[in-house]
């Protein structure tokens, strides 16, 4: 399966076949004061860092802003910017294995516990249209294509900071996320 496109069973009306209420989960995030703030300064900064002690919701608030900018699906009290189009964002993190085990599963659910697991993250199971996986870890995902309400695709690609450099370059992207200090 590493290095394989990988396709979901789908239904009939062409969604993911839901399991229960765990496959959307992208509204239940209420921000505290400093995420919203964070979130608020996206829609005229081009940078921002979001520092806070260990377990405070620094991954989570990122992890939220991704899949908003994919899905296109912004919460009503959303203060930051907004695409009205699909997007094309990077996600980078301190080795695949972390990755994998942090951000990939906030946003698509924990595949390391079955790949039944896929579609239980913040990102709406139907929302998910394919997944490639990477060939340097087991069940990471080098690539999560996302339906955007606004018609069309977004992309995600997931990166370590153990590539090296060339990884890292020659794509057009729309946003980045570091999760930890690259």
């Amino acid at each position: 399966m590493a290095g394989a496109s990988w396709r979901l069973r789908f239904n009939e009306a062409g969604a993911i076949r839901p399991r229960n209420n765990e496959r959307n989960r992208i509204f239940d995030y209420k921000p505290y004061a400093k995420q919203y703030e964070f979130h608020r300064l996206g829609v005229d900064k081009t940078e921002r860092l979001l520092t806070a002690g260990n377990q405070l919701g620094k991954t989570l608030c990122g992890a939220h802003e991704a899949a908003f900018h994919a899905t296109g699906m912004y919460p009503e009290w959303w203060p930051g910017r907004v695409w009205q189009r699909p997007t094309r964002g990077w996600i980078g993190g301190e080795s695949s294995t972390v990755v994998r085990d942090t951000t990939q599963k906030l946003l698509l659910g924990d595949v390391t516990e079955g790949e039944d697991r896929l579609g239980t993250g913040i990102i709406p199971a139907d929302q998910i249209v394919n997944i490639e996986w990477s060939r340097g870890v087991a069940l990471g995902v080098d690539t999560a294509v996302i339906r955007n309400k606004s018609g069309g695709n977004s992309v995600i690609k997931f990166k370590s900071y153990e590539m090296q450099r060339q990884k890292w370059q020659g794509d057009t992207i729309d946003w980045c996320w570091y999760d930890e200090e690259p």
